[in-house]
């Protein structure tokens, strides 16, 4: 929904103008300019107040060695996954147009891009793109990244506008009895699994761990073997963000007795949408490599 003083600012006919009529390549011009023409009429002293108040724009409540420590256990966790480096940006619209959420909720960019606030869309183009050219080949991807995302985020230790996760994503033509989800969904919760063994050999504390696989009624039977697989507890998926009808949590237990979700995942029917081919699955998990430094480090 428009915000009403968006309008009054230009009135209804140049809105219309700008958001729906103007060609992409002369809209992207004009912001362009408009960017250009208000950074030359900023004063440095404007630039370091936004410094300052700017949640966006302000460093990370991590130590960066920490950070590359963190990265380079769960990158060898992912045994047989691709590491791929994403650009910080991408193609505007593929988060809001993927998933089920707004478009204000990133942070859009000029020249037709937005700042990636979940690498997990970006390797589903990937995904795409590389089954065009090879439609049989089973992709298994992994990758770190700084996101932003522009909604208000929690007020505890950890959590920020911007922040880094750490990705597993795989997409794959569906075998017999579902065997590609299957043995993926398992792939990746053993992973998550493995980096968080890992993780705790080099100074860093889960306590108790508890997982939960949840699916929708036409899933039940595909998330049974999944959590008979990995001795995940069923349940009932009523999310819509997993188009795809299955997904998993993995549970740790914070210092302070809390319960975390810290990794997550699941199958989404992303792939198969941009490929056009409904039997292409794809799977995609994260966990909050950021919190891990904040909040679990002995």
């Amino acid at each position: 929904m428009t915000r009403s003083w968006v309008i009054d600012a230009i009135g209804n006919e140049s809105f219309a103008q700008l958001a729906e009529n103007l060609p992409g390549s002369e809209l992207q011009s004009l912001l362009l300019e408009v960017m250009r023409r208000r950074a030359a009429g900023r004063a440095l002293a404007d630039v370091l107040a936004q410094y300052r108040r700017d949640r966006f724009v302000r460093p990370a409540a991590v130590d960066q060695r920490v950070t590359v420590e963190i990265d380079g256990h769960l990158l060898a966790a992912a045994e047989g996954f691709d590491a791929i480096e994403l650009s910080p940006v991408a193609p505007l619209g593929t988060c809001s147009r993927m998933g089920l959420t707004d478009q204000n909720r990133t942070l859009s960019a000029l020249r037709g891009t937005e700042v990636v606030s979940d690498p997990t869309n970006v390797l589903a183009l990937e995904c795409a793109e590389r089954m065009r050219a090879a439609p049989d080949t089973d992709l298994h991807f992994a990758t770190s990244q700084r996101v932003i995302r522009a909604q208000p985020v929690p007020d505890k230790p950890g959590y920020a506008a911007h922040f880094r996760i750490f990705v597993l994503a795989s997409g794959g033509r569906e075998r017999k009895d579902h065997a590609f989800a299957v043995d993926t969904l398992v792939r990746h919760i053993a992973t998550m699994q493995r980096a968080l063994d890992r993780l705790e050999l080099h100074g860093y504390r889960f306590g108790a761990r508890r997982l939960d696989i949840l699916a929708t009624p036409e899933r039940a039977a595909v998330a049974d073997r999944v959590a008979a697989a990995t001795n995940g507890t069923r349940k009932l998926l009523e999310h819509p963000y997993y188009s795809g009808g299955i997904r998993y949590m993995l549970w740790v237990t914070a210092p302070n007795g809390d319960e975390v979700p810290l990794a997550d995942g699941g199958l989404f029917d992303w792939l198969a949408t941009l490929t056009s081919n409904q039997r292409n699955v794809y799977v995609a998990s994260g966990i909050g490599a950021q919190l891990v430094g904040v909040a679990f480090r002995a």
